[in-house]
């Protein structure tokens, strides 16, 4: 029932996004990719407002359905809520009459098996289609990187123009591709390359680029080499839609650290929390254990829930945590959810780190909070479901109302996570 009832919604949003474009100019951005595609996302949206009247979504809608509900400004209700559908379908009818009040719409591609991505096909038409990485990601439904490789360039059947992170996608998937191709990156030598980067407690400063040359040199409020992934991104692209450098600098000033994604909070006792819990998988874990590392502290701790939906791979996945987390480095590893408990925890503890294991959040928190020292660093990471270590996160928290800041954290979410944990 409720696949046919998205199958139904989703093949009238399509035809009404067709409509738009039918009727209208403007340009259509999109992100795929197996890590970073909300940031990038964002990025990108706010680098392009310095310029052009832009359309987007703050969370991450990413599937058939509500990704054209981005190009309207709707919001996603139930799927068996009908009057609420109608309305929405009515208010999307108007809008195709009239002007679109958008110069471009950046929009993000999500995938959870093979031949997702391929049915956007069905609607969308992309100017620039961004490629954050290629890593492993839902592996219980792919066989093997190459098989998420194939599916996250499925992008390119409708995509007159691909820009690629070089140091996250191996260039081996690109051999054969006739589209024009751009890249950008940080390590390697890329069209769009990020350099001289200067990492600071809560800040960063860099330059950027272009075929070699200096393009920009800026600065701002992010403090993780995947968040300078998502900023190259922003400017990469911006250039290509015909952003000067001073226009792109101004945009760079809009961005600031997203909800789950290496948010910075105040902690009890003046300790700092490094808020990564919105999703956890390796390259990722592995990216926010060396921020952590880099960053000065007479403390740190490390909460790293589950890496969830990594089929036969779960194991070694989490093992290489294990090997990643440094015992001199470390004070303290908490993690959360069998596979973390069964394979990091003991990984880990073999190198010589201290560790404790937990299967629920709110005890997780409830232990950790009187260890906590004054200055403590303290990283959360994890996946969603049978984690949700922003509970962790909440219990630590100097300023209680800063729980608003943290993902999940709407009554239906509330209610899901207490009834997957017993907080006794």
């Amino acid at each position: 029932m409720k696949k046919a009832a998205k199958g139904f919604v989703a093949t009238i949003l399509g035809w009404q996004v067709r409509r738009l474009y039918k009727r209208n100019n403007f340009k259509v951005v999109a992100v795929a990719g197996s890590v970073g595609k909300t940031s990038t996302k964002l990025a990108i949206a706010n680098v392009l407002k310095a310029k052009y009247r832009v359309q987007y979504q703050n969370g991450n809608y990413n599937d058939l359905v509500s990704v054209p509900l981005i190009f309207f400004g709707e919001t996603m209700p139930s799927l068996f809520n009908p009057v609420a559908w109608i309305s929405i379908l009515l208010r999307n009818a108007k809008q195709t009459k009239n002007p679109y009040p958008y110069d471009v719409v950046v929009i993000e591609v999500g995938t959870d098996a093979p031949g997702q991505i391929k049915e956007f096909s069905a609607y969308l038409k992309i100017d620039l289609a961004i490629l954050t990485a290629v890593s492993p990601e839902h592996m219980e439904f792919f066989d093997d990187l190459d098989a998420v490789a194939r599916e996250e360039l499925d992008i390119l059947r409708m995509s007159a123009k691909l820009l690629y992170n070089k140091d996250m996608v191996d260039s081996k998937y690109l051999r054969g591709i006739e589209a024009p191709i751009i890249s950008y990156g940080l390590k390697q030598k890329a069209d769009f390359q990020t350099v001289d980067v200067v990492f600071k407690d809560d800040k960063s400063d860099f330059t950027v680029l272009k075929d070699g040359s200096p393009f920009l040199k800026a600065s701002n409020d992010l403090i993780s080499e995947p968040q300078l992934y998502s900023v190259t991104a922003a400017v990469a692209l911006a250039a290509e839609l015909g952003l000067s450098a001073e226009e792109i600098d101004k945009g760079l000033h809009n961005i600031r650290p997203v909800s789950g994604r290496m948010q910075r909070l105040a902690g009890v006792y003046n300790s700092i929390i490094i808020d990564d819990t919105y999703n956890a998988s390796p390259e990722a874990m592995k990216a926010a254990l060396q921020t952590l590392y880099r960053l000065d502290a007479p403390h740190k701790i490390a909460i790293l829930g589950n890496m969830n939906e990594l089929g036969k791979y779960s194991k070694e996945a989490h093992e290489e945590i294990g090997i990643h987390c440094e015992p001199k480095k470390l004070d303290l590893v908490v993690t959360i959810g069998p596979d973390a408990n069964q394979y990091l925890a003991p990984t880990a503890q073999n190198r010589g780190c201290k560790v404790v294991t937990f299967d629920n959040p709110y005890k997780a928190g409830e232990y950790i909070k009187p260890l906590i020292q004054q200055g403590s660093l303290i990283l959360a990471k994890g996946s969603q479901n049978g984690v949700f270590a922003e509970e962790t996160v909440k219990l630590l928290l100097a300023d209680p109302t800063d729980g608003s800041k943290l993902v999940r954290q709407s009554p239906e979410w509330l209610k899901k996570k207490s009834k997957a944990f017993a907080k006794g």
